[in-house]
């Protein structure tokens, strides 16, 4: 017979060893047929949320176990960028050229508000960061960011537009204001697709700042889903099929690209979400066709993916 302690080291090596020998994550998490996705979100535990430009549908996963399930069908309405709200269990998601935004409760899917941001057709909101006391989306025609106000009971207030002045307001012909996150100090953190920069801009003032760059440039006319980590921002490069790493500075007014991560599971990626030491995007596949409103999107029986990489 084996001595007790024996036994209790073989069991507490076996608890050690487990977690290493885990099921590895799925680098690839397929999406509905069809579904045209853009946005993504990582909520509580494994879980993530992508949304579709098609009719605003939402599917929530497990980034673990790569099993998932539509989680908000609904009709007539657009998901683009999204971003989740742990303590208050929302799911905020930009409606594009709706004019609308939309606030998802993510125990249920149920919503919680329908924000009316501006005139349908003549706004496109694209992405959202969320702070303790408002929403801000980026509108990408034009040189503005919209603020939501949360009030103390969690309902918001009326929309007001902020007009973006400086570096990141500089007029240009293709999409302009995209990707947002909300930074540890009063400044919002934008990046502009078309002049391949990324910008603080006061949300008081509307007064942008260009942040300056060292290493690799970004690639003008690709820049899309921005994700800021401390002083890490990780910014999407759409038809680059990359996604750049972005050391800033403590006062985050300069940095570095340290890093251009390709893989050979990019096809057209557009936003990101971190998840512990791994990054998962989302295949928008916009090379097969410009998405709604812009086009009819990719041909019927397109396959869409959730990658996930370790950086």
């Amino acid at each position: 017979m084996r001595p007790v302690s024996t036994l209790l080291s073989a069991a507490l090596i076996s608890l050690l060893v487990a977690p290493a020998m885990a099921a590895p994550r799925p680098s690839s998490i397929p999406l509905p047929m069809d579904f045209q996705p853009e946005g993504i979100a990582v909520g509580a535990g494994n879980t993530f949320y992508v949304g579709s430009l098609r009719d605003g549908d939402i599917y929530r996963g497990d980034l673990r176990s790569g099993k998932g399930a539509l989680f908000v069908d609904v009709d007539d309405r657009v998901a683009v960028g999204m971003r989740v709200d742990k303590a208050r269990h929302w799911l905020v998601v930009a409606g594009g050229a709706t004019g609308h935004a939309w606030v998802y409760d993510t125990t249920d899917g149920s919503t919680v508000a329908d924000l009316v941001i501006g005139e349908p057709g003549a706004t496109f909101t694209n992405d959202v960061a969320i702070t303790r006391h408002a929403l801000y989306f980026t509108e990408t025609f034009a040189p503005r960011i919209y603020k939501v106000p949360i009030r103390a009971d969690g309902t918001f207030g009326p929309t007001r537009p902020i007009t973006v002045t400086g570096p990141a307001a500089a007029p240009t012909d293709g999409f302009g204001l995209n990707g947002i996150d909300s930074t540890h100090r009063r400044w919002l953190i934008v990046n502009h697709t078309a002049l391949g920069i990324l910008a603080l801009v006061d949300p008081s003032t509307g007064v942008s700042k260009k942040i300056r760059l060292s290493g690799p440039a970004l690639v003008a006319g690709t820049l899309d889903g921005l994700q800021l980590e401390g002083r890490t921002a990780w910014v999407v490069q759409n038809f680059a099929n990359s996604v750049a790493r972005v050391k800033l500075s403590p006062r985050l007014t300069s940095g570095r690209v340290v890093d251009v991560i390709t893989s050979d599971l990019f096809r057209v990626p557009t936003t990101v979400a971190r998840h512990g030491c791994t990054l998962a995007l989302v295949n928008a596949r916009f090379d097969l066709g410009s998405p709604p409103p812009f086009g009819p999107g990719a041909p019927p029986g397109t396959e869409f993916d959730v990658v996930q990489i370790r950086p």
